[in-house]
């Protein structure tokens, strides 16, 4: 049995029409000798009706702390809808198919509620169906604990569900469908001369999405990497091949030419971040002064990142909604922050990086040329990061990727 797993945003199953453009995959799908599994996310966006986020507002307005079980349960009926309207389209279309939540495909979490980890899936009703010639549909973004409550796997979760079912059925391709053409040199809202990448590693596309690359989130590229299963990254709504996720490139034919490495894949952003900058001066123990700090930031519940630990101090970033709740932690602490809000990290990603000199002396060049001044830096053998104003992003993205001939 060839299994193509093929997963579909929220976008995608909006209208009638664009599911109608869903139902041309399942079937190229099938007539291509694959058993498709198809895994969808909620219906639209946030204010649409059926939209995950539109179920929060509600709820929220009447009591801002519901528990989280409680809330899984409200965010999984997004998909439970979406996938129901999905199964009626297909078989008013001719085929065969048949509904399964997170936890009846068997996807076994654990009880993180919010944001659950799989810890694995027994496919064997999807199995069981595939065998009868019927679409299995899967609602993505959830599952079951072992006592079966039901869960939800957080940001992205649709993308893992898809990825974690590509694994367990050891498919062929996980297929992620979107409204764009594949993953892009930038983001083409910013940079006109964006261009679709044709392939890409499993580490470029990794480094890509967490620095903000929106397209595919970076669990469910783990996932598949585990496996080398290809994924790849298309367009609901036009044939174009989209871009190739593995870890190989594809022949490039017979011959003996030499393709030059690619230094640089992209440029990703993230907006609205707040800079900290903690001095703790001649402290006497420093590593259990930066112990605290950051202590104190998890049990917050609050994300850190770009951090630069310093002998005077640490210096790291939060997201803009949730600095103010840092800056009281650490003056209760008998801290006096620095704080610089609404800045922006500008990344570039590539596996070309790492040993090949002059490449933060270019950007760091641009980005002075262009008057764009620099707040903090860090860098790694696949990305170099920034962090600019956040009015200076838009001008960081567009001189980035003019400066390392991104569009061509």
């Amino acid at each position: 049995m060839r299994i193509l797993v093929q997963k579909f945003g929220g976008t995608s199953v909006a209208t009638a029409e664009k599911r109608a453009s869903v139902v041309s995959k399942v079937s190229e799908a099938v007539h291509s000798g694959y058993s498709p599994v198809v895994v969808v996310s909620a219906i639209g966006r946030s204010g649409d009706p059926y939209a995950t986020d539109t179920f929060l507002t509600m709820v929220k307005a009447i009591y801002p702390d519901l528990p989280k079980r409680e809330l899984d349960l409200l965010m999984s009926c997004g998909e439970v809808i979406s996938g129901t309207i999905l199964v009626s389209t297909l078989n008013s279309m001719g085929f065969e198919a048949v509904l399964f939540t997170g936890g009846q495909a068997g996807i076994i979490t654990d009880k993180e509620f919010g944001d659950a980890r799989i810890v694995r899936v027994e496919p064997g009703r999807i199995l069981e169906q595939l065998a009868k010639g019927k679409v299995v549909v899967v609602t993505g973004f959830q599952g079951t604990t072992e006592d079966g409550q039901i869960t939800t796997l957080g940001r992205g979760g649709s993308d893992t569900t898809a990825s974690a079912l590509g694994v367990a059925l050891d498919a062929e391709a996980i297929d992620i469908y979107t409204d764009v053409e594949g993953i892009m040199t930038a983001d083409p809202r910013i940079v006109k001369e964006a261009r679709t990448i044709d392939t890409l590693t499993y580490n470029e596309i990794c480094q890509m999405a967490y620095q903000g690359a929106k397209v595919i989130h970076p669990r469910a590229v783990e996932i598949a990497m585990q496996r080398n299963i290809p994924l790849r990254i298309k367009s609901t709504f036009s044939s174009a091949p989209g871009t190739l996720v593995t870890n190989l490139c594809p022949d490039r034919g017979v011959g003996t030419d030499i393709t030059s490495d690619r230094i640089l894949t992209g440029i990703a952003h993230t907006p609205n971040v707040t800079q900290l900058r903690v001095l703790t001066g001649d402290a006497k123990d420093q590593h259990l002064t930066d112990k605290r700090i950051f202590k104190a930031m998890a049990l917050a519940d609050i994300s850190v990142d770009f951090i630069s630990v310093q002998p005077e101090g640490v210096l790291y970033t939060v997201r803009d909604e949730v600095a103010s709740k840092a800056v009281k932690i650490l003056q209760n602490m008998g801290f006096d922050p620095g704080v610089v809000p609404s800045c922006a990290k500008v990344s570039i990603v590539g596996g070309g990086i790492a040993g090949v000199p002059g490449v933060m002396a270019d950007m760091v060049e641009a980005l002075s040329d262009a008057g764009v001044p620099i707040l903090q830096s860090a860098d790694s053998h696949t990305t170099i990061w920034v962090l600019v104003h956040k009015e200076d992003m838009v001008t960081a993205v567009q001189t980035l990727h003019q400066k390392f001939h991104l569009g061509v």
